[in-house]
């Protein structure tokens, strides 16, 4: 089945993810925890969402497990529910930042372990192919929980470090997660904040809510730059995933962010694991060692790092995409996490975020560029063939370092899109790069 992806199951609603198929997967986790115990459901702000949740629920009734409803919320929201509730796991309904017309479905078992290609979901999709089972003699049952506000302690918990006044700009870009920031800014007064696009809006009327593309983020860099704010902060469609920009509007790639809350948690877990995906800086690995931890890297996608961070007991992980991950948090990611350990960084150091990250800027870095390319697989290959000199990884896509400038070109999990990230020493060698991987990529799509 299409939808079926890497790490979550995403596509066209209703024509590919329908109520139908919701069941079905229902069933189908129900068939694959046992059959027992009890899964929080939760959705976010799409229109069709709370129909697919309570198709979902139904299909766990039948496999005879309990859900625990804990209605429109983020997905690091269902997560804390999943983790401190001790559940056998959890469902998300949602497509993240996809268009306005898809949806999906985001899994995780017992301790917020996720459930991806390679830890359930291709024995789940094969379930949902055939039959639909008939339901067991003992249905679950359904229970309705709120669990924002003790997520939000736990948030404040784990950021553990002074807020002080600051006067911030958030883009909630229409997502779910303006409820619930809304109600982590109330235990804040000292934090003045100027808010965009809070109203969760499944149409997303004013941009895509995917703040690692830059038109995404012209508003709320407007916004600071106007406002005199001292950061700014864009959230994605499910309000798992935060970008930052700066005092001067100017954006601060994830890879550097994860740079810099690498250095702050070793202060406190020396010799600690931190992981990190392929596609990030050099300069994330020369951090976490400068710090005494250990680097990892781990290819994109959160079943992928999440699994490394068990195996690792890593006390963080950071992605490229805005994805930042906590130990203390069931290994899982949250973007309030991250926005309250940037506000704590901020007020500790008590000086303007750029010159906080002025150290890590130190390469040329193009960010993530996605490419339309008819055949994939045949332009990775050309991508090798035409820098045979380099030292190759295949960890994730095909990745070449070379003297003075490396990069990555990978197939994406979630669209059809080839994804390309370069970094150089310096502008010079990072434009040349780009100039000769484009004479095979093409140019640049608006993705």
């Amino acid at each position: 089945m299409a939808v079926f992806k890497a790490y979550d199951i995403r596509g066209k609603c209703p024509e590919q993810i329908n109520e139908t198929l919701a069941k079905k997967v229902g069933r189908a986790f129900a068939d694959f925890l046992g059959n027992s115990g009890a899964v929080a459901v939760g959705h976010d702000m799409r229109q069709t969402s709370p129909g697919l949740a309570a198709a979902l629920a139904e299909g766990l009734h039948d496999g005879g497990v309990d859900t625990r409803e804990v209605g429109q919320v983020t997905s690091p929201t269902l997560y804390y529910a999943v983790g401190s509730q001790s559940l056998a796991g959890g469902v998300m309904v949602t497509a993240s930042h996809n268009p306005a017309g898809d949806n999906g479905f985001k899994l995780c078992r017992e301790g917020v372990r996720p459930v991806g290609s390679q830890s359930g979901l291709i024995e789940i999709e094969a379930s949902c192919a055939g039959d639909y089972p008939a339901p067991l003699e003992a249905r679950g049952t359904a229970e309705q929980v709120d669990l924002v506000e003790a997520y939000l302690d736990h948030v404040l918990k784990i950021s553990d470090g002074t807020i002080g006044p600051l006067k911030v700009a958030i883009d909630c870009g229409n997502g779910v997660a303006g409820p619930t920031v809304e109600r982590f800014l109330a235990r804040l007064p000292q934090v003045e904040t100027v808010k965009l696009y809070f109203e969760p809006d499944g149409s997303f009327p004013n941009h895509p809510a995917n703040p690692i593309i830059s038109a995404n983020l012209v508003d709320l860099c407007a916004v600071v730059k106007e406002h005199g704010c001292d950061l700014g902060v864009a959230l994605d469609g499910d309000g798992d995933r935060c970008v930052f920009v700066d005092e001067r509007g100017d954006r601060v790639l994830s890879d550097l962010t994860t740079a810099l809350f690498a250095g702050h948690v070793l202060k406190d877990d020396p010799g600690a694991h931190v992981v990190y995906d392929a596609v990030s800086s050099t300069v994330v690995k020369e951090e976490v060692e400068a710090a005494g931890g250990v680097p990892v890297m781990e290819r994109v996608g959160h079943a992928f790092i999440k699994a490394t961070m068990r195996k690792t007991d890593a006390a963080f992980a950071g992605e490229n995409s805005g994805h930042y991950y906590w130990r203390d948090h069931w290994y899982a990611d949250s973007a309030l996490i991250a926005i309250a350990r940037l506000l704590s960084i901020r007020t500790s150091q008590d000086a303007p975020l750029s010159e906080i990250m002025a150290p890590l800027r130190r390469t040329a870095m193009s960010g993530e560029r996605n490419y339309s390319v008819e055949d994939k697989d045949a332009a990775l290959v050309a991508l090798q063939e035409t820098f045979p000199g380099g030292e190759v990884s295949h960890l994730d896509g095909v990745t070449i370092r070379m003297d003075g400038w490396w990069f990555n070109a990978r197939k994406s999990n979630t669209e059809p899109l080839l994804r390309l990230n370069v970094e150089a020493k310096n502008a010079q060698d990072l434009a040349e790069g780009l100039r000769r991987l484009e004479t095979i990529l093409g140019t640049p799509s608006s993705h």
